[in-house]
């Protein structure tokens, strides 16, 4: 089930891309998922209200198995999930960002270009790199 709340914009060339097993793409009021974007359903994705996605991220719920060796990685299919990917209200996700299965991003969150998320952000955190670090917050102001 792919869900697309009012006021949303997806612009050219973004994917949402069935892979691995059934989840659900949620896409809250007023976000932006620009340019390039891929987004596999996975173990599912929700994106909150005015979320701005910018261009060429990848949001990969899914993760392929390839531990055994008697076994192609083709052949493994999917590890077990990790929860799949929340993106909470009023987050900025700069352009080139991976995010992987299991990740939170906590209301007001800032992402910085080119980082990889996985794991619980802060409120209000500004995040940056791989591996992803704090930068600051953003103020009261």
């Amino acid at each position: 089930r792919i869900v697309v709340e009012a006021g949303v914009t997806i612009d050219a060339f973004v994917k949402i891309k069935p892979a691995g097993v059934v989840g659900e793409v949620i896409i809250g009021e007023n976000s932006y998922v620009n340019s390039g974007t891929v987004i596999y359903t996975g173990y599912g994705v929700c994106i909150g209200k005015d979320v701005l996605i910018v261009s060429s991220c990848t949001i990969a719920p899914v993760d392929h198995e390839f531990r055994s060796r008697e076994k192609k990685i083709v052949e493994q299919r999917f590890r077990s999930g990790k929860g799949g990917i929340v993106i909470s209200d009023d987050v900025w996700i700069g352009a080139n960002t991976v995010v992987l299965d299991g990740a939170r991003i906590a209301k007001g969150c800032v992402i910085g270009a080119g980082s990889v998320v996985k794991g619980e952000l802060e409120e209000y955190g500004m995040y940056a790199g791989n591996p992803l670090a704090k930068i600051g917050e953003r103020s009261e102001s």
